[in-house]
């Protein structure tokens, strides 16, 4: 369902408020009262970072979880100095940093954002404070943080068994509209190779 959410705005070309872009994705999962609408557009909060601003730096304790409306974020690991990107975080998914939103650890990792990004923001105070208005959508939040968590599970086996150009044709297919977003070091970092041997991977198949 996230996936529906991020093709068909883009497609379509409609700009949407991020008021009614929450209210739609919500709407994929469970039918909405004008009431709990309007409930949740008091009590969501939004935010628009620009393209190469850092949300969260190695160290760093995490305060704030976000939900993407329009954008991509990325995640990534220094490396003995180089950056090693473990995931790409666009419309419709959640970006949970658990150990420091949730456990008040410093985060391993850093999250930048790699375009004009517009995400809601809450801490886990705000979360409970939400579904304690609106206990209906708690379980609605639950079925969408399966259905991620299948998402990236499926992903990692992905990426363990396949080969790089595996890997490729399977991001070609599952998540295309990376391939025009990201720029090629960072999507080469992704699939586990240099950007040199990215473009011999995409010359390959294109000869195909």
């Amino acid at each position: 369902m996230s996936t529906s959410l991020s093709t068909s705005t883009r497609k379509s070309g409609r700009t949407q408020s991020p008021e009614q872009e929450i209210i739609r994705y919500i709407s994929q999962f469970t039918p909405l009262s004008q009431g709990e609408i309007d409930e949740i557009v008091r009590n969501v909060k939004f935010k628009t970072f620009k393209k190469g601003t850092i949300l969260l730096k190695e160290g760093q304790i995490a305060k704030l979880c976000y939900f993407v409306l329009k954008g991509c974020i990325r995640q990534y690991f220094l490396v003995d100095g180089e950056e090693k990107t473990t995931n790409f975080y666009t419309e419709g998914q959640p970006v949970t940093p658990y150990e420091g939103a949730f456990k008040r650890a410093p985060s391993k990792f850093y999250l930048a954002c790699v375009e004009d990004t517009t995400v809601t923001t809450s801490t886990p105070e705000d979360q409970v404070a939400f579904f304690e208005k609106l206990p209906r959508l708690e379980a609605v939040s639950y079925l969408a943080m399966e259905e991620e968590m299948g998402k990236t599970q499926e992903q990692l086996t992905s990426f363990v068994l396949r080969s790089p150009e595996e890997r490729y044709l399977y991001l070609l297919n599952t998540r295309p509209d990376l391939l025009d977003r990201v720029p090629q070091y960072q999507l080469a970092s992704y699939l586990g190779v240099t950007a040199e041997s990215l473009s011999r991977i995409r010359k390959r198949i294109l000869k195909k």
